[in-house]
This record gives structure tokens, C-alpha cells and sequence, in this order.
């Protein structure tokens, strides 16, 4: 034996003396981002963050005013920041909530342009690696907290801010978070092209959600007006709007979610009762012995054949004979339910021909009037009578077939337009002997001096 058979053998063995694993249950995970089954069919939206997510949350209360899907809190679940001492315990009180949330909003950044202190003499400098480390971080910590709840994160990045040392601090946050988001599977809003004028620099002043100039930024080049609040809530509504839509579509298919969805699913589902034909396989036969006509208690015959033209429902059997596993003939007996037949259906299948036949349908005769517009007119033409030509239909009459069809009319022999070669000489008729007789000419008149 070789040394590859060995080491087979011995990893077989290894297998078959492993204890068999205790089967885990996977729960069926949709395919939407927000959960298709929210408690009591109603969304709640929460907003976390600072001034940031609580100018947003005003934005979209006025977006969500007139659905009612989504239940906007009134107010936002306030975090002072990601780089801030007391970001610890906020993360504590925030992972103990037992409020439930849904859509979580997040927008948070004004007050972390500091350096993190790390100890109690020690600090992070501002844009340095470990501080973009800690940074990352923490908001993969805040990420991880929120999903562990079972939230749909929106996370909202900073806009382009009008001083260029606090831009430059807010987009080195904005890659991090970016990264953070990517790698943790949520979804990331980057807002700074709709702030921003054409060249890609700061605008306090720009078109709201119905294309007004507006004044859109607070004085301090940071904060945004409430104009500018709710058009950055209708960037999150679209988002937000477009996932709602898929859950819905997602909470149509009879089997998705887990086994407890299922059975809400299914117990508000009609079942069909048993002595419907629908359910053949739930129908019981019974036997009724014969009697006497003449005993008492005989039921009544029937009244005689249904003369509504319609055909009840009824039930076929049909025997199969196979060969069984032991090699004996055994008889399978199926039942074929045949549908009610309605009278319509079998008087239009079995009617018979008549007399009468469809009208002659009209020729369609087409003409441009301009503009890219075509009049179709149809023609019916005179049916023929007894006795007279039928008249010739306008679509095989000169004038359709030159002007409308563009078709060649055929050529008389002799006539210009014949073109058959050989050429064949035609003779003309004799002349008359009147023809031949000198015209006369009239009175001379003298000539002209």
C-alpha cells in the first residue's frame, strides 16, 4: 500500500470515529435590507448622531409625513461623538436599549475633529495612524451594536464643510466610515456632490427638493438650514423608500422568513373545506344498501335528467396493474375528478354551422397627411346583385395601385411605355374611304399687300 492509500485509511478512520454533529438550523435570510416583517406592520425610523442627525431628523419627519409605513421618532438618539471621551458609555447605554428600531439613521462628526485620548496622559493626534485606527475602531463598534439589533443602517457622510481645515478632517472620517460600512455590510450615503457648486467646492446656497435657490448651509459652513436639512432627508427617503419596496416584495412570497414568520403567513391563509371538489383527497364515500321502491323511507328518485344543459362534476376511477416489490401483480386504483361544465361552454362547442356569414370586411386605403399622421380609410365595396358586374374593389383600381401602392400599371401593346423586346410592329387600321377624300381647304383670301 502506498503511502497516499495509508494516509486515506487513516483519515477514514479518523472520520468514523468522530461523533455525528447535531444537525444546526439555518434561518432563511432575505434577500431585502430591511426586514420584511416589522411588529405590528409599522416601521420605526431612529435617528443617532449629533446636531448633524438632529437637523436630518427634522428633514425626514416631513419626508415620511404622509406614509404610513414608517413611524419617525421625534427625537434623536443624541451621541456627542465617535472620538469623545464619553463615547464608551454612550456605546454601553446604547447596546443595553431595548427599544425597538428598525431604520437607523446615522449622522454624526461636528465634535470629532480632536484628538482621542487614550489614557490618562495620552492622546491620539488628529489625522495621525493610530487615530485613524481607533477612529475605525469605534465605528465599527457602533456598526456592530446597531446590527446586533437587528437595524437597518443608513449611514449619512459629511458634506463639504467651507473652511479647508475642517474639510479636510471630515473627508479623512468620511473614507474611514466609508470602509467601515463596506466591510460591515451597510449602506453608505456620500452627500458631497449635492452640496457642492459645479466646480466641487463649497456652496451655501444651491436648489432645494422643488428647484428654488435656496440658502442651504448655517453661517458656520457646517450645519445646514432647514431648507438644507430637508433636502439632505430626501436623499435618505429615496434610499429608505427603495428598500421598502423590495422588503414588500419580499413579504409577498408565501415561504420567506424564518419558521415563525412562516406560521403567521399560513395561519391567515383560507383553507379549503373538505367537501369542496378543490379537495378530492379529503372526500369520504359512502355506501347506501338498496331497498324496496315500495318501503317507507325510501328516498325519492330523481326527477329526471338535468335539462339545464350543464354538467355536474364527477368523479372517474381508473385501475393500474404493476408489478409490486415482491414480485407480485398489484392494482392501484386512481380517482379522476372531471370538472362542472358550464351550459355556455358546451353550447358554444357544440353549435352548429348556420347560414350566416361574416359581412365583407372594407379595403383600407392609406394617405399621409404630414406631419408623421397616416389616415386609414375602409372602403366597403357595393356586394354584386343579381344580374350586374360586381364593381371593381378600390384597392385593384389604377389610381390605388400607382399612388398608394406604387405599383406598375401594365402596359397596352404598341404604347410608349411597353418595353418587350423584340419590338413587334403593329399594323394600323385601314383608312376609311371618307378619310381619303381632299379636305376642303375653305375661301382664298387674297394676299397681303
Amino acid at each position: 500500500m502506498t503511502a497516499l492509500g495509508k494516509a486515506l485509511c487513516a483519515l477514514l478512520v479518523v472520520l468514523v470515529a468522530m461523533p455525528a454533529m447535531p444537525a444546526v438550523a439555518q434561518e432563511a435570510t432575505g434577500i431585502s435590507y430591511i426586514t420584511p416583517f416589522p411588529e405590528g406592520d409599522t416601521y420605526v425610523l431612529q435617528a443617532y448622531g449629533d446636531q448633524f442627525a438632529e437637523g436630518i431628523l427634522g428633514g425626514l419627519n416631513e419626508s415620511f409625513a404622509g406614509d404610513g409605513r414608517v413611524q419617525v421618532s421625534r427625537k434623536h438618539r443624541a451621541l456627542s461623538g465617535i472620538a469623545r471621551i464619553d463615547f464608551e458609555d454612550e456605546l454601553k447605554l446604547e447596546d443595553a436599549s431595548r427599544d425597538k428600531v428598525h431604520i437607523g439613521v446615522v449622522m454624526i462628526g461636528v465634535g470629532d475633529r480632536i484628538h482621542i485620548r487614550s489614557g490618562n496622559r495620552d492622546r491620539l493626534i488628529l489625522g495621525s495612524p493610530e487615530w485613524r485606527e481607533e477612529y475605525g475602531r469605534r465605528v465599527d463598534r457602533l456598526i456592530k451594536a446597531l446590527k446586533r439589533r437587528g437595524i437597518a443602517i443608513y449611514w449619512v457622510g459629511q458634506p463639504i464643510m467651507r473652511r479647508f481645515e475642517a474639510n479636510d478632517s471630515a473627508q479623512m472620517m468620511n473614507d474611514i466610515v466609508r470602509d467601515k460600512a463596506y466591510l460591515n455590510g451597510i449602506k453608505f450615503i456620500d452627500i458631497q456632490a449635492h452640496f457642492a457648486d459645479e466646480a466641487g467646492n463649497y456652496a451655501a446656497y444651491g436648489p432645494d427638493i422643488t428647484g428654488k435657490q435656496r440658502l442651504l448651509r448655517e453661517g458656520d459652513g457646517v450645519l445646514f438650514t432647514d431648507a438644507g436639512n430637508r433636502k439632505l432627508a430626501h436623499f435618505v427617503e429615496q434610499e429608505i423608500k427603495r428598500d421598502l419596496v423590495q422588503a414588500k416584495a419580499e413579504r409577498a412570497v408565501p415561504l420567506a422568513g424564518t419558521e415563525s414568520e412562516q406560521k403567521r403567513i399560513n395561519a391567515s391563509r383560507v383553507r379549503a373545506p373538505a367537501s369542496l371538489p378543490d379537495a378530492p383527497w379529503r372526500e369520504t364515500t359512502t355506501t347506501v344498501p338498496a331497498k324496496d321502491p315500495k318501503a317507507p323511507g325510501q328516498p325519492k328518485a330523481s326527477a329526471g335528467p338535468d335539462t339545464t344543459g350543464e354538467q355536474k362534476a364527477d368523479n372517474g376511477r381508473i385501475t393500474l396493474k404493476t408489478i409490486g416489490a415482491n414480485g407480485r401483480e398489484e392494482s392501484v386504483t386512481l380517482d379522476l375528478l372531471r370538472p362542472a361544465i358550464p351550459a355556455a361552454v358546451i353550447s358554444l362547442i357544440t353549435r352548429k354551422e348556420t347560414g350566416d356569414r361574416p359581412t365583407q370586411m372594407g379595403d383600407v386605403v392609406a394617405d399621409e397627411v404630414g406631419g408623421g399622421v397616416v389616415v386609414l380609410s375602409s372602403i366597403t365595396p357595393v356586394a354584386a346583385t343579381a344580374g350586374a358586374s360586381r364593381a371593381l374593389a378600390p384597392s385593384l383600381s389604377p389610381y390605388y395601385q400607382v399612388l398608394i401602392k406604387g405599383e406598375p400599371v401594365a402596359p397596352k401593346p404598341g404604347r410608349a411605355d411597353d418595353f418587350t423586346w423584340p419590338r413587334v410592329e403593329y399594323q394600323l387600321a385601314p383608312e376609311s374611304p371618307a378619310a381619303r377624300l381632299p379636305r376642303s381647304s375653305g375661301p382664298k383670301l387674297p394676299p397681303r399687300s
